[in-house]
């Protein structure tokens, strides 16, 4: 990990180096240009404060999240400026290296002034900007009462980050408005402890589906990533977290399947508990929750870390035919604009976010309700999925 961050940091100084040709370009003085490698200094020296204060074993979480945020808005709009001073610099190759053009330096900080401005309502309103995102999905064998059908699910809470109560309100609101017949969240209702859920029960408690509201517990929810007194405290810790599934009105898949009935007909939906890659624990059980199942029911999977449908569910010996996933959050950082999708999470997840289709089986990622390290979103917004289910023609 501390390679990697190496890594990174000297790629960030490349591009910082870089982008300062078109600021000296435009703001001359010496003050300008120590203030502008002052901050640089003064962030590089906190990362690598913290690195060694971490290694000796103190607690840098939330200090290293203000650093990251910091990190965000001072080096992002240098670095997406970059490619332009690079395309100018090909060009002055064939014209003998005549000096950089103070208009093309203009339009850089221009450029880096509008991406600072998105980063800052990414930090802000972002983390609340909630959008819809509907799909229609066709099976040939989906029973035919549940054609139609609607799904609104939600993912990764993280009660802990939220703050503004209004704007959560309005998120559940526009959760409400699409009248769904299920809802179903897919994991991570906390950061690390139950009590961070206990002021939000009652607002979340307002959701409502006709067919029920169910859950299945994401990596965060197990409290893993906090210092407990016992293990019994963080026994407890979990069991209340279990209660308020319960008092929200949802009802926790733990490894099971329960029958979701309309007109006589039925399709399964299964829960498992998280299974993950890369150090994540893999507390879920498919074979467990699928036990007793026939093999030609319809089945919606929800399990929280979409590594799961690649490593397990894909292969299984039974047909998924859809399952809902969380986790990444499109790594609350990206670019999702006129059918360009980009985060740095892809390079970690092949599934990330949206939708995936592989051996006739279906994976959804969304995006995320809530936030968490980064204290905010910027250009991958909260999202509300919505998927439709269809009776296609054989």
């Amino acid at each position: 990990m501390a390679k990697r961050l190496l890594l990174i940091l000297f790629l960030f100084v490349l591009g910082d180096i870089y982008f300062f040709q078109a600021f000296s370009t435009v703001i001359h003085g010496s003050i300008w240009h120590n203030m502008y490698w002052g901050i640089d200094i003064l962030l590089f020296f906190g990362v690598f404060s913290l690195i060694f204060l971490r290694r000796a074993g103190y607690d840098v979480q939330e200090t290293a999240t203000s650093l990251i945020t910091a990190f965000l808005i001072v080096f992002i709009p240098k670095l997406l400026a970059v490619p332009f001073l690079f395309v100018e610099d090909l060009m002055r190759i064939f014209r003998y290296f005549p000096p950089r053009s103070i208009f093309l330096s203009e339009i850089v900080l221009f450029l880096a002034g509008a991406i600072l401005l998105v980063i800052f309502f990414g930090l802000t309103k972002g983390r609340y900007f909630y959008k819809v995102r509907e799909e229609v999905l066709s099976f040939p064998d989906l029973p035919m009462a549940f054609d139609g059908f609607k799904i609104t699910q939600l993912s990764d809470i993280h009660s802990g980050s939220l703050s503004d109560i209004k704007r959560v309100r309005k998120g559940i609101e526009l959760a409400n408005a699409q009248n769904s017949d299920l809802v179903l969240f897919t994991g991570d209702l906390v950061n690390n402890k139950a009590s961070e859920m206990e002021p939000w029960v009652s607002d979340f408690n307002r959701l409502e589906a006709p067919s029920g509201k169910f859950s299945v517990l994401g990596n965060h929810d197990y409290g893993d990533y906090v210092q407990w007194e016992s293990v019994e405290s963080k026994a407890l810790n979990l069991n209340r977290l279990k209660e308020i599934h319960h008092e929200m009105g949802f009802k926790l898949l733990l490894n099971e399947s329960i029958a979701i009935e309309k007109q006589g007909e039925h399709i399964s939906l299964i829960g498992v508990e998280n299974w993950g890659k890369g150090g994540f624990h893999q507390y879920g059980d498919l074979a467990k929750a699928t036990l007793g199942l026939d093999a030609d029911t319809f089945k919606i999977l929800m399990s929280h870390d979409p590594s799961h449908w690649d490593h397990v569910t894909l292969d299984y010996n039974q047909h998924v035919h859809l399952t809902l996933a969380g986790h990444t959050h499109g790594m609350q950082f990206g670019i999702e604009l006129f059918g360009l999708k980009w985060s740095p999470i892809q390079y970690f997840y092949k599934q990330w976010a949206g939708l995936y289709q592989k051996q006739g089986k279906y994976l959804y990622v969304n995006r995320g309700f809530g936030f968490h390290g980064l204290k905010g979103r910027i250009g991958v917004w909260p999202e509300i999925t919505v998927i439709t289910l269809r009776k296609s023609v054989v």
